[in-house]
């Protein structure tokens, strides 16, 4: 359904020289050859040219189809950034999302560094988690000649600007053409992990509905929006306090509920805990259940759900 980019590597002119034997569409490759896969960089001129042998090895009956694309799984390749980083360039093609950079305890230089460089490898869907507006301005100072966006209540630094107002998303649910994801939020506390999540989806091209301060203290706001749930794929439901939204919302729909407790409530919450804890015993089946305040990794594991819809 979703597109994804194919990301070639470094080392496919190592590969095109592997000794190998094809056998029923299976190929065997020396372990040394792998082994020597390592960190070495090539440019890209000589991945085309490489890609190109491959290719003309397939066509000329030399190698199977399925051996060749078993040879490209050794292609796993990361880009070195100083000292402190090594960005994953194959992530989007082996997982359909590509890397994300998560801010919280980077250096506003480190987290421009790896945004960067993942700009100049040809990357068009470039974000940062967890980005403070202070640590916002000091990143976009270091990088004056990219247009990065600012998304203040989820605290995401993006290459990539949505076109459409996120307050205005809740217009033709029925439309069924697009794969849509619905977040729920229990109280208006509980937003800034809603928005993580909703706007991470957005940013990888996904439809995202929202219904905010829909907790179960007032269960008629989530029940007058069934017809919203009902029109949805999956549901992102993000609540602190006691945490019993997601259980309801599990009854309600019969798409798949990811439940996330943010860390919202007074002393016995536990910072999240309670909420946690609620949502792993929640009575309706259907839900799972992600990491205290991960929004984006509620968003993530969305996006593999939505991408495998017809």
């Amino acid at each position: 359904m979703k597109s994804m980019k194919l990301v070639h590597s470094r080392h496919l002119a190592s590969l095109v020289d592997f000794t190998s034997t094809i056998t029923s569409g299976k190929i065997v490759v020396s372990t040394a050859r792998v082994s020597a896969l390592s960190t070495s960089s090539t440019s890209s001129s000589v991945d085309k040219t490489s890609m190109l042998k491959l290719l003309q090895r397939v066509a000329d009956g030399q190698v199977l189809p399925q051996a060749a694309m078993e040879l490209c799984t050794f292609t796993s390749d990361y880009q070195q950034v100083g000292d402190y980083a090594k960005i994953d360039t194959n992530r989007q093609a082996r997982t359909g999302f590509p890397e994300v950079v998560y801010a919280e305890s980077k250096t506003p230089e480190q987290v421009a560094a790896i945004m960067k460089a993942m700009i100049d490898g040809g990357e068009d869907n470039v974000m940062a988690s967890r980005v403070t507006i202070q640590a916002a301005d000091e990143i976009q100072a270091l990088m004056p000649d990219q247009d990065l966006t600012y998304y203040k209540v989820p605290r995401i630094l993006a290459l990539k600007a949505l076109e459409k107002d996120l307050e205005t998303t809740l217009g033709d649910v029925g439309d069924k053409k697009i794969p849509t994801a619905c977040v729920l939020c229990a109280g208006t506390s509980d937003l800034p992990i809603a928005e993580e999540a909703a706007v991470t989806l957005e940013l990888a091209d996904y439809r995202v509905t929202r219904l905010y301060d829909v907790g179960v203290a007032g269960i008629h706001r989530v029940l007058r929006n069934q017809h919203i749930l009902q029109a949805s794929d999956v549901a992102i439901c993000v609540a602190g306090m006691d945490g019993a939204l997601p259980g309801v919302v599990g009854g309600l729909t019969s798409a798949p509920v990811i439940a996330v407790p943010t860390s919202v409530g007074y002393g016995a919450a536990f910072g999240g805990l309670a909420p946690l804890l609620t949502m792993l015993n929640a009575c309706s089946p259907g839900v799972g259940v992600v990491n205290i305040d991960n929004g984006f990794g509620a968003a993530v594991l969305a996006a593999r759900i939505l991408h495998q819809l017809p």
